[in-house]
């Protein structure tokens, strides 16, 4: 039957319906099975079962031919694997990805293509114009896959500056407060909602910049999969490789804890990291390893006590010193008047 109603005229009986996937509860696969069968899933539809991790910044862009589109990337995880992303590329389903809460919301994607990113290495979904999403379904393996997330919501959370590789990177555009070391702090202190980042412009100096001393570890090997440091000495990692049949890639990146300092105070240990720090630099990791001590003691001159316009994540973390932890994600010399401009100001808090 089909009954025209209006949006007074709601059958009660029908919301429930709402939660219920299109597909049966039990006809998906684990991301661990996605990650696991690799080429064989490539271009194949579908259905998964997974958790939000986090949800990145819808991203617009202009094709060749002037058409308008945009794009966000979702991090999902289960069980069976701590990191996978889930491309949305329509309004509909960005704007329904935006409503999800991370390390809290359960999703049943129907109809998702599975495809191989040949640039990072690794499995992706794709939501496509025949997928289905179901939010918080209302089944028996959701609710399983619900009770692990709430159980391991604390110890299932990365290394802060691990969690800044995993996500997709901030649209710098939509960070315009500036603020000094000292609002910045004061700030973060009186942040009511403890887990949401701040995010900000510094225009400081960086006072600290190791990447001369032999005893400081400035270069890390991580894993391809999930991102964590690899140990060293077995270069495996024992998050991803718990199967020892199969073995995931390490690859070499930046990873390096910086001061920020201005007239109002110092940031410590600030995170400088992988792609950021390369830009920071202007050298990749295989550049900046094949440099002499003197090359690099000239490079950090470049940048010590030197003005830069710094974009900095900002956030409450138990393990950090003082209580506070910041990430750098972009850090550019800064030009002379638009500093001294802003810093006239005295930011914005």
């Amino acid at each position: 039957m089909v009954k025209v109603c209006s949006s007074y005229e709601v059958d009660a009986k029908l919301l429930s319906l709402i939660y219920l996937p299109v597909k049966e509860s039990c006809d998906y696969y684990s991301l661990g099975d996605i990650v696991a069968n690799g080429h064989s899933l490539d271009g194949r539809i579908i259905n998964v079962l997974a958790a939000v991790r986090s949800v990145g910044e819808p991203k617009y862009f202009t094709t060749s031919d002037q058409r308008k589109g945009q794009r966000c990337e979702v991090k999902l995880y289960d069980e069976t694997e701590p990191s996978f992303a889930m491309i949305c590329w329509d309004n509909e389903s960005i704007l329904l990805a935006q409503s999800w809460l991370p390390r809290e919301t359960v999703i049943f994607a129907s109809d998702v293509r599975i495809s191989f990113d040949k640039f990072r290495n690794c499995m992706t979904a794709t939501v496509i114009s025949k997928t289905i999403i179901t939010t918080n379904p209302d089944t028996p393996e959701a609710n399983i896959l619900l009770n692990f997330i709430r159980e391991n919501k604390e110890t299932n959370l990365l290394d802060d500056e691990i969690d800044s590789y995993l996500k997709e990177s901030t649209n710098l555009n939509t960070i315009v407060d500036v603020y000094t070391v000292e609002q910045l702090k004061v700030k973060a202190l009186k942040n009511e909602v403890k887990a949401d980042p701040i995010y900000g412009i510094l225009y400081a100096y960086i006072s600290t910049l190791n990447i001369d001393d032999e005893t400081t570890k400035v270069v890390r090997n991580r894993c391809s999969g999930c991102g964590y440091i690899v140990n060293e000495a077995s270069s495996t990692c024992t998050t991803c490789n718990k199967d020892s049949s199969e073995f995931k890639s390490v690859f070499r990146s930046f990873h390096m804890l910086i001061d920020l300092t201005d007239h109002t105070g110092t940031l410590h240990s600030c995170s400088l990291t992988g792609s950021v720090a390369e830009e920071t630099l202007g050298f990749t990791v295989n550049e900046f390893l094949a440099m002499t001590d003197e090359q690099k003691t000239a490079l950090k001159w470049q940048f010590l006590l030197e003005r830069s316009k710094i974009y900095v994540k900002f956030f409450l973390s138990h393990r950090a010193r003082g209580g506070l932890r910041a990430s750098v994600l972009s850090c550019k010399l800064a030009d002379p008047i638009e500093a001294s401009r802003n810093l006239s100001g005295q930011g914005n808090i």
